[in-house]
């Protein structure tokens, strides 16, 4: 008996340890680059408002020095999937990367804004971008970085958030991440990467169940469920801490839903008293106020931005569809009602959309005003379910196992550029998009 506490002790402490680096490069990555800005110009070049938008022409060249070919790759990738961009084939230019801007170079191809950089150092980079606009022939950005070798992702990131802002007056959403569950074998993990797919990392959290990870406003924390000691609880993971705590327990299945904005408070399902029903929480006085109460199942609570109402899933009605209340459990009102089986709903960050899974020759990921109107399907291959939009609300993230494994995909927010963004043979679910 002994030897088996003292190996789960060694099983937990191991496990401390590979959070605590997890957490530690997570948190490094995010906050240890050093930049400073020369100069920038407050001009809109792109208003993505706009539905008469014209996709800008850029040019973005290869810098200077060691990593000079893997940033510009990065920032024009991240640029391109926005379908804001389309990136001029560097065959077609007239400039090398080592001459000064000239707008001559660049008017005869249809260039609207050129990037040009330079990297120095080889463990601690340095690295300056500047940003031309060719038709009035002018620097607009000129910035500096300073990072380690091993942040180069993130720090390509920031620069295309640079240049995103810059030419949008918007923020960019290339520094982002996605949490989600990896299956191997029979074990599941808790892992988040870059919007891009790259920079997986594992927490090192496991279990046979682990389901539905949700973060705080303030991107600090992460809410999720998990079957341990054959009993469902809530957990959360605090980044800040570095701890893993459970917040919640009882007989039955209990799966976490979402944070309140303000992050005092989460939303869950459970079924303790029969049949699963919404519950609300404080997370400080740990007891749940229950918000439903009816002969069906009622699940998948999602939070509006604004934290007044709540949007889940019941089939009272006859068959699961999703539903809006107030915050309190009052005023429900059906939301959809094409289609005979609907899930998963989650909001746009603005408040004025709801993605959500249907079923229709499979499930498909869809999208509806949160009045009820503009339903659009965006999906029609393979099984798509799990939405959760970007932090701008212009992309989705989602699992599909359209390549015949459940995997991790993105896309616009209307339905374009769908892509796998994990590897091939990885099976993973439940992506959640990072709120910053």
């Amino acid at each position: 008996m002994r030897i088996k506490l003292k190996e789960k002790s060694e099983k937990l402490k191991v496990e401390s340890e590979r959070l605590k680096v997890y957490l530690l490069f997570f948190f490094f990555s995010l906050f240890t680059f050093y930049s400073s800005l020369f100069t920038c110009e407050a001009k809109v070049y792109i208003d993505i408002t706009s539905p008469g938008m014209k996709k800008m022409a850029i040019a973005i060249q290869e810098f200077s020095g060691p990593s000079g070919h893997e940033v510009p790759e990065i920032v024009r990738d991240d640029l391109e999937f926005t379908g804001l961009f389309t990136p001029v084939d560097k065959n077609a230019y007239l400039e090398n990367p080592e001459q000064a801007f000239s707008q001559k170079n660049w008017t005869p191809l249809g260039v609207e804004a050129v990037v040009k950089g330079s990297v120095r150092g080889t463990t601690e980079l340095q690295i300056t971008i500047m940003l031309y606009d060719v038709y009035e022939a002018k620097e607009i950005l000129r910035k500096e970085y300073r990072a380690r070798k091993e942040l180069l992702r993130p720090l390509s990131h920031s620069i295309a958030n640079d240049i995103y802002f810059a030419l949008t007056g918007e923020k960019g959403i290339f520094r982002s991440r996605i949490a989600f569950i990896r299956s191997e074998k029979e074990v599941k993990s808790l892992c988040s990467m870059d919007w891009d797919g790259n920079r997986i990392m594992n927490t090192g959290l496991e279990g046979n169940i682990l389901l539905a990870p949700r973060w705080s406003r303030d991107a600090k924390r992460l809410v999720y469920s998990a079957e341990r000691n054959r009993q469902w609880g809530i957990y959360l993971l605090d980044f800040t801490s570095m701890r893993e705590k459970q917040v919640y327990a009882a007989t039955g299945t209990n799966i976490a839903g979402d944070f309140f904005p303000d992050g005092s408070e989460v939303v869950f399902s459970s079924s303790k008293e029969g049949t699963p029903d919404i519950y609300r929480m404080n997370l400080d006085a740990g007891k749940p106020a229950k918000l439903t109460s009816s002969y069906g199942i009622e699940v998948s609570p999602s939070v509006s931005p604004d934290g007044k109402y709540i949007a889940f899933v019941s089939d009272k009605g006859g068959s699961p569809q999703i539903y809006l209340m107030r915050k309190d459990g009052s005023d429900v009102r059906r939301l959809t009602y094409e289609g005979s089986y609907n899930t998963s709903p989650s909001w746009s960050p603005k408040g004025d959309k709801i993605a959500f899974s249907g079923r229709t020759g499979g499930n498909q990921i869809f999208i509806i005003n949160s009045d009820g109107t503009g339903l659009a399907q965006l999906t029609a291959q393979g099984n798509n379910e799990e939405p959760s939009f970007s932090p701008d609300g212009r992309y989705i993230t989602f699992m599909s196992d359209r390549d015949g494994i459940k995997g991790i995909y993105r896309m616009r927010a209307n339905g374009e550029a769908q892509q796998r963004i994990i590897p091939k043979g990885m099976k993973a679910s439940g992506p959640r998009w990072s709120p910053n």
